[in-house]
């Protein structure tokens, strides 16, 4: 693996015996200032493998909180181990150390495998943990903002595409109805959208449908994919849009709010070419960001959720750019998101008196 060459200002390897941590940290880029990014706490295979999703998401990060307007660069943490049996206070506190030898160039978050109460033991390790428990001062549980990002996105290619920035009427199928994808039903269904959901946990699929017996279940993402519906909004784990996939879909859109949606090369213009419109999973899912980063400035609801409604704008952008120049969605994000990263960022060689 070419670490190196991964475009990267560094690379942190972390590791306390004692506790079991074994660690990486990723900043992919500070040019529009300190790296954001969560911690994510998973049973990896290898090394090789962890290190390569830190570089992987840390880049992410980097595009995600530029096309959000944060002046935040790209970072990323992955912690090698199994949430339920390996997460100790001890292992989280050393992990914390870690952080905050870091000086701020890193700031963390939850994550795949962490949540608020884990931010806030390793916040007393660190100034630089963030997405804290309501109760610690902090943003709580950022799916709430995360979902209403997707809504937004959902709401703005639904205007590209139909005319009208409203889900009613519209067959939406939600993969994943976790802490995000339930949220996201709950303001679909208030949009008068139809539903259709499947979940690898029958149990959250059970407590969609008791809050919203209106709502179908299919049994697996295999047969989602092949019911009728207007939009595809995958809410699960990465590579969710494979070849396979993208073949069968019968959306006009797809918006969702897991990470890294396009599993390979190319799918992003094998969806334009099927006549789909991509929302960037990057784009639209960035609402949890910014409510993170609204804790820095002491945290407040309405603030975040007024600035995450903003998505719903920057999307139409991205939409317009993608016709105007004749590219995937995918490809007009990432050259806002650097042409950004770029004009901002280059202010730092503008040395300002001390």
């Amino acid at each position: 693996m070419d670490i190196l060459g991964s475009g990267h200002e560094q690379v942190v390897f972390c590791s306390d015996p004692e506790s079991g941590l074994r660690a990486v940290i990723a900043v992919h880029s500070t040019a529009l200032g300190p790296a954001l990014g969560g911690t994510r706490f998973y049973p990896y295979p290898s090394e090789e493998d962890a290190v390569a999703d830190a570089l992987r998401l840390s880049t992410a990060m980097s595009y995600k909180n530029s096309l959000a307007g944060l002046d935040l660069g790209g970072g990323k943490a992955v912690i090698i181990g199994d949430p339920r049996t390996d997460k100790t206070e001890a292992l989280l506190r050393a992990y914390g150390r870690f952080v905050e030898a870091l000086g701020g160039r890193y700031l963390t978050a939850c994550d795949v495998g962490t949540y608020n109460a884990d931010l806030d033991v390793v916040a007393r390790e660190t100034r630089f943990a963030h997405g804290r428990s309501l109760a610690y001062g902090g943003c709580g549980d950022s799916s709430v903002l995360t979902a209403y990002g997707v809504f937004q996105g959902m709401r703005a290619a639904a205007r590209h595409c139909w005319g009208s920035s409203t889900l009613a009427g519209r067959t939406v199928a939600v993969a994943g109805v976790g802490k995000v994808g339930s949220e996201l039903v709950d303001l679909l269904v208030a949009d008068g959208a139809d539903l259709v959901v499947t979940d690898v946990d029958d149990a959250a699929v059970e407590r969609v449908r008791a809050r919203h017996p209106q709502v179908r279940a299919v049994a697996d993402t295999a047969a989602l994919v092949t019911t009728p519906h207007d939009v595809y909004a995958p809410c699960a784990l990465g590579g969710a849009l494979d070849e396979a996939t993208v073949a069968a879909l019968p959306a006009r859109i797809v918006c969702g709010g897991a990470n890294n949606q396009l599993a390979a090369p190319g799918i992003a213009d094998r969806l334009t070419s099927r006549g789909i419109l991509y929302a960037p999973d990057y784009l639209v899912n960035a609402g949890g960001v910014i409510q993170v980063e609204d804790e820095r400035h002491g945290f407040s609801f309405e603030r975040a959720r007024a600035r995450a409604s903003g998505i719903y704008d920057v999307a139409l952008r991205v939409f317009g750019l993608a016709d105007a120049e004749g590219i995937s969605p995918a490809a007009a994000a990432d050259r806002l998101a650097e042409e950004r990263i770029r004009s901002v960022g280059r202010l730092a060689a503008i040395r300002l008196p001390r």
